[in-house]
């Protein structure tokens, strides 16, 4: 009725010369297993292609601050529509940027309280924290304060000749100690911790004073600063971003942050904290939790307002109805996850006006409790039923279910995928013969006969955001899963009160560093030293020229096979160098083989070619580890910049498997797997318990669940609903479990 997306002949990355119609103002969902090009398709050539040519509408000026987007390789693409783009890049922005401005709920209240506020403002700049007019002048609107630990800084069992200061930069002989040694205030045979008040304040605060100091054996003058004065001043004021490594982490045990004491957290000033609707401050606004805010704005009664009250409250309903409820607007949008961005950004689109626009969404389930889902299912009919064309890459059959037509990607990844092995409604994909199809109703069973731990993790007391004062016990030596609804306290508990008590804990996560345009998964998991070593050995010359950021690269694109002209004010162009011919080395080095292939082409294999290329075994062991956690179809040489989230968290925990006797947390591992792959991802996990580790997911997916020996069951609620313990015990316990919404859900796969 409405015409269709027209798409012929796509092989953007893997697709394989695919053609298909996509019916607009329909709900459209793109499965398949990971890698198997359904991000190519949604992403990579509807949206890149729409995006593009609605930029190339604009002046050559305009296009310079747009972001840039290449013709995706098809023979051709009709019918397509504007094209809004909803994924799980996280919002980042500066610690200015939080939930209240980015959603635009601040600034709306910010107007509410300069008209009606008392005793009134001048307006709403007044209010802002971002404002010179509406900032605390002490921490200057950011809310947060410095706090040093003088008891790790300094060791009052020493003396200043011992060298009691644990900082480096501070150690005995060194400028910095010799200030304090030269100085004359202090016995430097006395141990600090006898110290009277008044050197102790010498020692720490003294803000100026002229000495004569000794340093090497010279007499200079100099000035005194007390070690408190000289530090902040040296490295507070710097921050720790821009520290050296190893005297960044030296910091970041000595000072945390704290709210501001002259603001208490709120970053405003006094006038600001002072204008008042009903008895409450625009600060504590901003401490609230959405779901309550949009109570209290609705309750304010004033005509001349309405208009603006109730498209406030609609907003923060909106933030609530999609499972954001128990965020505050203060909340920084740096710290929000990939789903919460993502969920974030959907607010925007809800209250908008336009119609017959294209939305592609990337796994928006990520981050959701199975309780979550049905409200978002809501949110996805709403925008396709107000005349738009909706595109979900998702792995969840609940969503698929809502969805009007099917598109299953396959029939495997990397080269062995890229092609359409399923196009139709949902009842017709359990009989499609596809893997997607045939994993609709197999569940893993839930484990009746969990390990005996070797041990227990235990956290006292835990108190942080929203915990409430938790005491709980993890057994070592299993795999313990940690779930609960979105924003019930997981993260908080695992990865923020854990690893203060056990430090040795290694967190995977989502967010290992794409590092440079270099940087890949060769070069991250260390595998390309033993490659170069190889080809070195076989050709008898040093294994330097086979580093693309050494010898052997090619000088006409420094080893990057890219040349980059900046094209000033537009976005720079990438095109291959006509030197190297994209392949990064010399004609000398390519010249260089092992088993008649160079280098280059040799890191240009996926994972699985080049685990039948290779037999040396140091190399074949991380190939395995990178294959074993579903990555085989990324190519050895793969900028890291362009894996997701979840690839580079499965990366980083290849890089782990071999280890034993560790702490291991990982933060939602399943997501951006196929339900196949899940099932893969849970030997691995099994394989980490039974190398005498303990692993602790943060995790919603009911199979893992299923599969854990403990699971931790926080809640009842998100935000202060939640934060407590709702069950602990096994998976077999929990299902039994009616007071646990994961319970419930878990007991009807049973």
């Amino acid at each position: 009725m409405y015409g269709d997306i027209e798409i012929r002949g796509a092989r953007e990355n893997n697709l394989q010369n695919v053609s298909l119609d996509i019916p607009k103002r329909k709900i459209t969902v793109f499965t398949g297993v990971s890698g198997s090009g359904k991000s190519s398709l949604a992403f990579g050539t509807i949206a890149a292609e729409s995006q593009r040519l609605i930029n190339e509408t604009y002046p050559a000026f305009v296009q310079g601050f747009l972001p840039h987007y290449g013709q995706p390789e098809a023979d051709s693409l009709a019918n397509l529509s504007a094209t809004i783009i909803v994924d799980q890049q996280r919002l980042g922005g500066n610690s200015r940027s939080t939930v209240g401005t980015v959603t635009d709920a601040y600034p709306m209240l910010r107007l509410i309280y300069s008209r009606l506020g008392s005793p009134q403002v001048s307006g709403p700049r007044a209010l802002s924290f971002n404002d010179p007019e509406g900032m605390c002048p002490d921490c200057e609107g950011l809310g947060r304060a410095a706090h040093i630990d003088v008891s790790r800084l300094v060791d009052e069992s020493k003396s200043i000749a011992d060298g009691p200061f644990n900082f480096p930069g501070f150690e005995v002989g060194g400028g910095n100690w010799g200030y304090f040694a030269s100085s004359g205030f202090f016995d430097n045979d006395k141990p600090i911790r006898e110290y009277t008040d008044e050197e102790r304040d010498k020692l720490l605060n003294l803000r100026e004073a002229k000495i004569k100091v000794t340093y090497q054996g010279e007499q200079y003058n100099g000035t005194y600063e007390g070690l408190l004065v000289k530090f902040r001043r040296l490295f507070v004021s710097k921050g720790a971003d821009k520290l050296q490594a190893h005297v960044r982490k030296a910091y970041e045990q000595v000072v945390t942050t704290i709210d501001c004491p002259s603001c208490g957290g709120s970053r405003l000033g006094s006038a600001a904290r002072g204008c008042l609707i009903n008895g409450t401050s625009i600060a504590d606004c901003g401490a609230m939790e959405v779901k309550d805010l949009a109570r209290f704005i609705r309750g304010i009664e004033e005509p001349t307002m309405a208009p603006m009250i109730t498209a406030l409250a609609d907003r923060l309903d909106n933030l609530t109805h999609i499972g954001l409820g128990y965020l505050s607007l203060n909340r920084e949008s740096s710290n929000l996850s990939g789903g919460e961005s993502q969920r974030v950004k959907m607010v925007r689109h809800l209250g908008s006006s336009l119609t017959d626009m294209t939305y592609v969404f990337d796994e928006p389930s990520v981050g959701l409790h199975p309780h979550d889902i049905g409200q978002l299912n809501d949110l996805l009919i709403q925008l396709r039923d107000k005349g738009n064309t909706v595109l979900v890459v998702e792995h969840k059959p609940v969503i698929m279910a809502i969805a009007d037509q099917i598109v299953d990607m396959g029939p495997a990844a990397g080269r062995a995928g890229g092609r359409v092995v399923y196009q139709g409604d949902f009842a017709g994909l359990a009989t499609a013969g596809t893997l997607t199809g045939e994993h609709l109703d197999r569940h893993q069973p839930i484990k009746t006969e969990p390990r005996n731990p070797m041990g227990k993790l235990r956290i006292e007391d835990a108190s942080l955001h929203n915990l409430k004062n938790l005491t709980v016990e993890l057994p070592a030596g299993v795999l313990n899963v940690v779930t609960g609804v979105a924003g019930a306290g997981k993260s908080s508990l695992v990865q923020g009160c854990l690893p203060l008590r056990y430090p040795e804990t290694t967190i995977i996560d989502q967010n290992v560093h794409r590092g440079s345009k270099r940087s890949n998964p060769a070069t991250y998991t260390g595998m390309l030293d033993p490659i170069r070593k190889i080809f070195a050995k076989a050709n008898g010359v040093s294994p330097a020229l086979f580093s693309a950021n050494s010898k052997g690269a090619c000088q006409g694109c420094q080893g990057l096979g890219l040349i980059y002209t900046d094209l000033a004010h537009m976005d720079p162009v990438a095109s291959v160098c006509e030197e190297c011919d994209g392949r990064r080395f010399t004609a000398e080095v390519l010249a260089h083989t092992v088993r008649g292939k160079n280098i280059s082409e040799v890191l240009r294999m996926s994972v699985v070619e080049a685990m039948e290329f290779f037999t040396e075994k140091p190399v074949l062991k991380t190939l395995r580890a990178i294959e074993d956690v579903g990555l085989g179809y990324i190519t050895l040489w793969q900028p890291l910049s362009t894996l997701s989230g979840g690839e580079r968290q499965r990366l980083k925990l290849a890089t782990e498997l071999g280890n034993t006797a560790q702490i291991y947390v990982l933060d939602e591992p399943t997501t951006g797997l196929h339900m196949n792959d899940v099932d893969n991802l849970i030997k691995l996990l099994d394989r980490l318990v039974d190398n005498g580790s303990t692993v602790i997911v943060i995790e919603h997916n009911l199979d893992v669940i299923s599969r854990a020996d403990w699971v931790l069951d926080l809640g009842p609620g998100p935000g202060h609903e939640g934060g407590q313990v709702v069950y602990e015990g096994s998976p077999l316990g929990l299902s039994r479990c009616e007071e646990s919404l994961t319970g419930r859900f878990l007991a009807g796969r049973r």
